[in-house]
């Protein structure tokens, strides 16, 4: 493989299509289906006797590992990003179009973002 180095607009093709395949694995309610068998909700009761929920690996081993990513932004951004910058440096033709839909789709829901707290 050659030394491939992006340009600017392919590093913000990139960063956007990662921002939002991230978000689709990690957060989006559409893809709970694929976190749900690695993912538990946990539940602790503070000194006040409130109840506070938040959601860990379950299981052990490699569940557990793939439960604590799917559950981690941060950790699964760094996993998508060496995924779809390969995918564009290795596979192109077919990478290419994906990037470019979850880039559009990313910038799409930083603008329906922006606009919901302008109103």
């Amino acid at each position: 493989m050659e030394n491939y180095i992006v340009s600017l607009f392919e590093f913000f093709l990139l960063s956007f299509a990662v921002f939002r395949f991230t978000h689709l694995i990690v957060l989006d309610e559409i893809t709970d289906f694929m976190r749900k068998p690695f993912t538990a909700v946990v539940e602790e009761i503070d000194e006040n006797g409130e109840v506070y929920q938040y959601i860990e690996g379950k299981g052990s081993g490699i569940q557990k590992w793939i439960g604590n990513l799917l559950n981690c932004y941060w950790c699964f951004g760094v996993w998508a990003s060496i995924l779809l910058y390969a995918g564009f440096v290795l596979f192109p033709v077919i990478f290419t179009p994906v990037i470019y839909v979850l880039a559009i789709a990313g910038v799409a829901a930083l603008i329906e973002t922006f606009v919901k707290q302008m109103t």
